[in-house]
């Protein structure tokens, strides 16, 4: 497996000069989202909770409880935006994957392309979204190095991921709307973003423990405020984000492959 960084870089370039072009709406996602949650949960839901639970949970106000679950489901989100359409517009849609493929271009230099640039796209909204936290008094301003760092890293395996899978799609059928639906929904709702996992009913905890949303945010509640984690409960986590995110980008790099030179 051979990876030309050039290459990828490239395809990362044609792929922010078209990100360009949407960079209104691309800013006003990063800025309207944690603001109207912010405002609606975080302080709305979250006066309720604090007045109904003088500890707060985890011993934090529930708005210092909520602002690493939604920075991180932030990245992921704008991951899976950034490697969904661009894939299903490459192979699908406008079919520039196949101009490209016919250049010196491998099928791998392709998806990585792909992924490179949706990571500029993450830490961009991830960055936006922890600076509307610090102006809300969600996090301090040390917590800005761990906390972008986890959730970056978060959205950019997760990344990974969806483009091995959007990859094997052949006819779009309404995929981003079940991915939204049917993945990003319950993840966003049952990995623990509102409430510690542990208040659900053990049978619908599983949906946490595999989702990347849960561990990106044990991870970044542990670095933002010492919320109780045991170091190998922290391993795990990290080690299940890199098994996500690396095995996703190598099987997505022969799918392209594939895909390109049938």
């Amino acid at each position: 497996m051979s990876i030309s960084a050039p290459a990828s870089l490239r395809v990362a370039e044609y792929r922010l000069r078209n990100m360009w072009r949407w960079r209104g709406g691309i800013i006003a996602f990063g800025l309207g989202n944690p603001i109207l949650y912010l405002v609606s949960i975080g302080i709305g839901v979250g006066a309720l909770v604090d007045a109904n639970s003088p500890s707060g949970i985890d011993g934090v106000p529930y708005l210092v409880f909520l602002a690493p679950a939604l920075l991180a489901a932030a990245a992921i989100q704008s991951a899976q935006d950034e490697v969904s359409f661009p894939t299903l517009a490459g192979f699908l849609w406008n079919k520039v994957f196949i101009g490209m493929r016919a250049t010196s271009l491998t099928g791998g230099q392709i998806a990585e392309g792909v992924l490179l640039a949706a990571t500029v796209r993450v830490v961009f909204t991830t960055v936006v979204y922890w600076l509307v936290l610090w102006v809300f008094g969600a996090v301090d301003a040390g917590t800005a190095l761990p906390l972008v760092l986890v959730s970056t890293f978060a959205g950019i395996c997760w990344g990974g991921f969806v483009l091995a899978l959007t990859a094997r799609v052949k006819d779009d059928g309404g995929y981003i709307s079940i991915m939204w639906r049917l993945v990003i929904m319950p993840m966003f709702l049952f990995s623990g973003t509102f409430y510690p996992l542990s208040t659900l009913p053990l049978a619908l905890q599983w949906i946490g423990w595999i989702s990347p949303l849960w561990h990106a945010t044990e991870l970044g509640r542990w670095l933002s405020y010492g919320a109780p984690l045991a170091p190998w409960q922290a391993l795990v986590s990290f080690a299940y984000l890199t098994a996500l995110g690396l095995g996703g980008l190598l099987l997505g790099r022969r799918l392209f492959e594939g895909r390109l030179t049938q």
